[in-house]
């Protein structure tokens, strides 16, 4: 796919078959034969969903040649940045440096899992209770240890004396993987723990930013795997359409999204964004317990995280009922259309953010509620850059080069500020060598766009 980034070369210690060490005393490991080969990871997708890929013709991605692709990517930007490695604790960039994950929602709001990647040397996964098998599949992670987990909810009174253990383990690592340099970035992490780190001399950086850079450009396999979880996505848009009836509510409409997603690997829904009616404007609304009824729009935002924990972060706003649709709503989402459609018309190599700001077609503020951003990248989950309007620039608009490789969503929402009817849209694109692709698929509503 000459579209794509070749992959990154692989700095030495980060090849070789994965060096696994048991845990401590009380935490036996599971057998790996057992346990480990039921990994849902290892499990992958089922052949229901394998069979609807095929018949697609789309290419199941190479998941080793995806991760070594992803480590590498965090590596060249540690040697980039002189850092002796990262401590992750986000499970979106655990996953993507290790491809390892465990409970991921929970793990968002407790610190429970984290990984070094040092810029040259062994991956170190620290594991929660009785975990560790749970990372058999990927050859990314080759230590696994407890963890130390001195966040409140399981140290109590006691964060200040966990605390001190984490933090002198972490710092042994650093010394003994480092090579003598000391600064280390990190992802997320309470003040005690940076306090702990400083007073052992290590240095504190952002390890958000670097995780973010290096997530920006995407391998094939990659792609692959986002070809596939958007497939998986549309045809649980599908079941999603044929159920808007009048009479069903928000939520229940809702449901039939996050079913199908479960059924075919997927993950989680990051929101709630689902509207119908009077609701869809102004946006931001979470889907509700309203019964949508004939005629109304409903407008809704994908945000899922599904299959090979790839983000499908899609919008489509879709007329309940078999009437024609009124004067304004044709208008409005014939607006949002024409919007989509000009700014993906734009993207190509070499254009910048604000060349993307300025460039990009929007309707007057004072007259319409528009979307917070006109694209942003999505990997994992939504990512870097966040491209925002011309009016928002001045304030925190920062720039960058749009490369091949980068996915962007391209977002519209318009809605009248006077109130009146509402519309969602949104596609993902891929930068390619040459302009771009459309990934997403699924149709708009044709009987909004005709005259």
């Amino acid at each position: 796919m000459s579209s794509l980034s070749s992959p990154v070369a692989v700095p030495s210690g980060a090849t070789g078959p994965a060096r696994k060490i048991g845990p401590a005393p009380g935490h036996e490991r599971v057998s790996a034969g057992q346990a480990g080969a039921l990994n849902m990871l290892a499990l992958g997708p089922d052949r229901q969903t394998l069979d609807e890929w095929a018949a697609a013709g789309l290419t199941t991605p190479d998941l080793p040649a995806l991760r070594r692709y992803r480590l590498a990517r965090v590596r060249e930007q540690l040697v980039r940045n002189d850092y002796a490695g990262v401590l992750l604790y986000d499970p979106v960039n655990i996953r993507y440096a290790t491809d390892s994950s465990n409970m991921q929602v929970w793990a968002l709001h407790n610190a429970c899992r984290y990984a070094f990647v040092p810029a040259d040397g062994p991956v170190i996964l620290w594991e929660f209770d009785h975990c560790d098998f749970l990372s058999d599949h990927t050859e990314s992670v080759d230590e696994i240890r407890p963890c130390v987990p001195w966040f409140h909810f399981c140290a109590g009174d006691r964060v200040a004396e966990h605390v001190q253990r984490w933090a002198a383990e972490i710092a042994a690592v650093v010394s003994e993987h480092g090579g003598g340099n000391r600064r280390l970035a990190i992802d997320h992490c309470n003040p005690e723990g940076v306090v702990a780190l400083e007073r052992l001399g290590i240095g504190i950086h952002n390890g958000e930013a670097l995780m973010e850079e290096a997530r920006r450009i995407k391998c094939e396999d990659e792609i692959r795997a986002m070809r596939c979880a958007i497939h998986a996505c549309e045809r649980g848009m599908e079941v999603m359409h044929r159920h808007l009836q009048p009479g069903v509510t928000e939520q229940r409409l809702w449901s039939y999204l996050h079913a199908e997603n479960i059924a075919r690997g997927g993950e989680w829904i990051e929101t709630r964004l689902l509207a119908s009616g009077p609701r869809c404007n102004p946006w931001y609304q979470e889907c509700s317990s309203r019964v949508i009824e004939n005629g109304d729009l409903v407008a809704f935002d994908t945000d899922l995280v599904g299959s090979y924990g790839i983000c499908v972060d899609t919008s489509r706003t879709w007329l309940c009922g078999g009437d024609a649709p009124a004067p304004a709503q044709r208008d409005i989402y014939q607006r949002a259309y024409a919007q989509v459609q000009h700014n993906i018309a734009l993207l190509r190599p070499g254009l910048t953010h604000y060349d993307l700001a300025h460039q990009a077609m929007r309707y007057a503020p004072e007259q319409f509620r528009h979307y917070s951003c006109l694209y942003h990248g999505v990997g994992l989950c939504d990512e870097a850059p966040y491209i925002y309007f011309p009016e928002s620039w001045q304030t925190w608009g920062y720039d960058g080069v749009i490369e091949p490789g980068m996915v962007l969503c391209v977002e519209s929402y318009v809605g009248r500020t006077e109130g009146g009817p509402g519309v969602k849209l949104e596609e993902q694109v891929l930068i390619t060598q040459t302009g771009h692709e459309v990934l997403t698929r699924y149709p708009f509503e044709d009987r909004l766009l005709s005259v």
